[in-house]
């Protein structure tokens, strides 16, 4: 079993944006050349991409903000629709790159933020030089309300529920307990996630808000089980444009392999890899390939 601790990269302390809608984003960067941006998930934040910006800072510009409501950013009681959708947390990360010049840029995410890096090149193109993406990916459709999907889903739904806060914000303790079997369930056979990250990201998330913070995601409509029914193939002159590269693995227990298979009704250049042995946490079980997927996004 492979275990992963913190890569060895030299990053300038923690660096704030400038706030968007009240919002400010705490960020790293790290190296100097063609602009990438790094996207974490739920229930992770920046440090998610670790490996992959400690292999890419010697050749590029590497900028990994955590999203709104996670890490080091900032976390308002606010109307999870408006301030924590996927539009929202676009917002701030479209605020973050045009305040660092940071266009064009290859955009990885994976969770939640392939969702947020897909709704930055819809919303505004001109930014994103490619994509490189791990699921969800837009195709699921219904399949994600298929009894057999539906026992990975639940947290969604609990996640609306004030029990959730009542159990677990402001209680490191739970917060680890809840953290942990995310991080254990859905990687990979051959992962076994890092006790200390663990330790750290319970600490984060058992502050007393981070915890409602983070599910405002789910809150806001943003989670699989709100969007995907919803979703229809655009007319093909209405795909996405720009080339996306798509990472999927291959054990995932929210998005199984079979539900890659409508990529390209959504988009007109996706290049899809399978991710042989792979969990969720691709950008740390997968590392190379990330790696490898994003510098040939910049050579193109």
């Amino acid at each position: 079993m492979k275990e992963f601790a913190a890569a060895a990269i030299t990053l300038q302390p923690v660096l704030r944006s400038s706030p968007i809608e009240g919002f400010a984003l705490a960020y790293d960067r790290a190296g100097a050349g063609d602009p990438v941006v790094l996207l974490h998930g739920w229930p992770g934040d920046r440090h998610d991409w670790r490996e992959v910006a400690a292999a890419l800072a010697s050749e590029a510009d590497v900028v990994v903000p955590d999203l709104r409501g996670f890490g080091e950013s900032d976390k308002h009681l606010r109307d999870p629709r408006e301030f924590y959708s996927g539009p929202a947390q676009a917002a701030s990360v479209i605020g973050l790159m045009r305040e660092l010049e940071l266009a064009p840029a290859v955009i990885a995410g994976y969770d939640v933020g392939s969702r947020v890096g897909q709704q930055i090149a819809r919303a505004e193109p001109a930014l994103v030089r490619a994509l490189v993406l791990a699921p969800p990916l837009p195709g699921a459709g219904d399949r994600v309300l298929a009894p057999e999907a539906q026992p990975e889903f639940w947290y969604q739904a609990f996640h609306q529920l004030a029990l959730a806060e009542r159990l677990i914000d402001g209680r490191p303790e739970a917060a680890r307990v809840y953290l942990e079997h995310f991080w254990s369930h859905w990687s990979g056979p051959e992962f076994v996630p890092d006790p200390a990250e663990l330790d750290r990201l319970a600490a984060a998330y058992g502050e007393p808000g981070a915890f409602v913070a983070s599910i405002g995601w789910y809150r806001g409509g943003g989670g699989t089980i709100a969007v995907s029914p919803a979703e229809r193939p655009p007319e093909p002159g209405d795909r996405l444009a720009l080339p996306v590269t798509v990472l999927w693995p291959e054990h995932d227990p929210l998005f199984p392999p079979a539900w890659s298979d409508r990529l390209d009704q959504f988009f007109a250049a996706v290049t899809l890899q399978q991710l042989a042995g792979v969990g969720h946490f691709s950008p740390l079980e997968a590392t190379p390939r990330f790696v490898d997927a994003i510098r040939d996004s910049l050579t193109a």
